[in-house]
């Protein structure tokens, strides 16, 4: 099936913006695929919670790459996490946080030693491990190759719902995770805000 990849004019927008449009969009990855679930957008500027705001080589990282780059780094020691950089009148990062699986679900189970499906892309470490990402797709574009790529959804309209950022102590009080409503398949059950949407055309 020919799918319709996610170019770089998409991620040449706000970060938030582009978080909150990731959800219910496809990540592919060789022969596995997924619903994306769950986002968080970071903002390179003014954000104690972004990389940007202690590693410069994380503001080197926005300086030499596209929109659309793989941001990819090991986070604890323990486990990948797949961001996507975005420049806009705002740069910053898309961190993918949970899928759906929808083909390649077989392999998927064996790289993570898990039978329910529901668990196995329901955080940012696992989703990179049943997906076989590592630090050697750093800097891929993904806006180029359909092996690697998000692409576009055929299915309806998805009812988003934007939350707190999770996982960080600094900047932690942004909504700026966003997560398909009432989905299984996302790493934490939304705790505070509850709004389903946010103005496609609003600043930040």
């Amino acid at each position: 099936m020919r799918r319709r990849i996610i170019r770089t004019t998409f991620f040449r927008r706000e970060p938030i913006i582009c978080a909150r449009e990731l959800v219910g969009e496809e990540l592919v990855w060789g022969t596995c695929a997924g619903t994306i679930v769950e986002t968080e957008a970071y903002l390179a500027e003014d954000d104690e919670a972004c990389h940007t705001f202690s590693r410069p080589s994380a503001r080197a990282f926005i300086e030499r790459n596209k929109p659309g780059a793989a941001y990819i780094y090991f986070s604890y020691g323990a486990h990948w996490m797949l961001n996507v950089l975005v420049k806009g009148a705002s740069n910053g990062f898309v961190l993918i946080r949970a899928l759906q699986p929808l083909s390649g679900i077989e392999r998927m189970k064996k790289r993570r030693g898990v039978d329910d499906e529901r668990r196995l892309c329901s955080g940012p470490g696992k989703l990179t491990k049943a997906f076989d990402i590592t630090n050697r797709h750093h800097q891929m574009n993904l806006c180029l190759d359909p092996r690697h790529c998000f692409a576009r959804s055929r299915g309806q309209d998805v009812d988003v719902v934007a939350d707190e950022r999770i996982g960080v102590t600094r900047s932690a009080h942004h909504p700026w995770r966003f997560t398909v409503r009432g989905s299984k398949y996302v790493s934490v059950p939304v705790r505070s805000l509850t709004r389903s949407s946010i103005d496609r055309s609003s600043s930040l």
